[in-house]
């Protein structure tokens, strides 16, 4: 496996529960697909220990997962670079770039313009992919203002086609030609996808200020896009004539593929983006000798949920209606009466809305694949029964 380096973890944040934040998750926990008295069996396979605690922290336990909104101290974090402190008192958004009219907002003057809120699965991009993170996921409610509006206001220039997110993170980075210089982070996108109307600039996270680790005081809130996109720790929003390209787009972040062109096999560099259609088995429950498989779909509008026990037929889950919105993921359940003793293989496909599958570890997608950015490929988890 290629050297893992700091730079190449990121994600979002965790904090203190308030008193709201404990009254979402038992709302939410009482749509959770459940059953009184159920004892949860652990997987097979639990994660190796995680070699880089100071990036990531705090990965979502997925047999712990029992509400639909994640509690923000169950919140998972990743840092690029330093994790900064920041004052709100003396903390300022800058707007400029090619812009007629540069801006200077304090957190006041953000939170003084039209709110609005997302519930909204982030997901870090490397989830899944390396062999000790698998807990890179998690579902919360964002407030905070449009976007849109101020990038309206700021009156950008006609050349203006890039919108880059400065956040106040930062740290040296090293370039293969050995030139070395400090960096803050940063991600772009071009000037339409950033003035979709979803997304916010989010200073509030399941009724609480953002939590330190998530972004506070202020962050980029990206629905449907990987966690990446979602740039923390906001310090300014430059608007400029050209493609962006740094550390976090065109070098980390990076997804590299064999693609099959007239029988010749293409290598083919994409920038991790938009958020791709997944599931996971969460858990599996018991009561007596009835046992219930749990778990959660997203990337995208969710048709169905199909899962398969060890080599057999994929057979249908249930998905849970009670709690969805747009860019949240879906809990589902499959009830499992009776298995047989001894240890078994639980695999979930999602299906979403327009047909397409999430990909088996064998589909050319994934098998010509040579970077672990972006792995959607169906998961399978080993239990034993009895």
């Amino acid at each position: 496996m290629q050297t893992l380096h700091r730079r190449e973890f990121f994600a979002q944040g965790s904090a203190a529960l308030t008193g709201f934040v404990a009254f979402l998750a038992t709302r939410h926990a009482y749509a959770f697909p459940s059953r009184p008295g159920e004892e949860v069996v652990r997987w097979l396979d639990q994660l190796p220990p995680n070699p880089v605690p100071e990036v990531i922290k705090n990965q979502l336990v997925w047999e712990e997962l029992e509400s639909w909104i994640t509690p923000n101290d169950r919140f998972f974090s990743i840092a690029h670079f330093n994790r900064p402190v920041i004052d709100a008192a003396n903390w300022k958004l800058e707007i400029d770039g090619l812009v007629g009219k540069p801006a200077s907002l304090t957190l006041d003057d953000i939170k003084s313009r039209a709110r609005q809120e997302v519930t909204f699965t982030v997901e870090c991009s490397g989830n899944t992919g390396l062999p000790f993170f698998n807990g890179g996921i998690g579902n919360a409610n964002w407030a905070g203002t449009p976007l849109a509006a101020i990038l309206e206001e700021a009156d950008i220039l006609d050349n203006g086609i890039e919108v880059v997110f400065w956040g106040a993170d930062e740290g040296e980075v090293k370039r293969a030609d050995d030139i070395k210089f400090k960096q803050n982070f940063a991600r772009s996108m071009s000037l339409a996808d950033a003035m979709d109307p979803q997304n916010i600039l989010c200073y509030e996270m399941n009724g609480a200020p953002l939590p330190p680790d998530n972004g506070f005081p202020l962050r980029l809130i990206a629905p449907g896009w990987y966690g990446i996109a979602n740039a923390k720790w906001l310090k300014r929003i430059e608007v400029r004539g050209e493609r962006f390209e740094n550390q976090f787009m065109g070098r980390d972040y990076v997804t590299v593929r064999e693609e099959d062109h007239n029988g010749e096999t293409v290598w083919v560099e994409s920038s991790v983006g938009r958020a791709r259609l997944k599931s996971a088995p969460a858990r599996v429950t018991r009561v007596g000798n009835d046992y219930r498989i749990v778990g959660a779909a997203w990337g995208a509008p969710i048709e169905r949920v199909e899962v398969m026990i060890d080599d057999g037929p994929w057979m249908p889950a249930t998905l849970d209606e009670a709690e969805k919105a747009e860019f949240a993921w879906q809990m589902w359940s499959l009830d499992w009466p009776a298995p047989a003793a001894g240890e078994h293989t639980v695999t979930s496909r999602a299906i979403d809305t327009s047909g397409n599958s999430q990909p088996a570890m064998s589909d050319p997608w994934i098998a010509k694949k040579h970077t672990y950015w972006e792995s959607n490929g169906q998961i399978a988890r080993r239990i034993q029964i009895g």
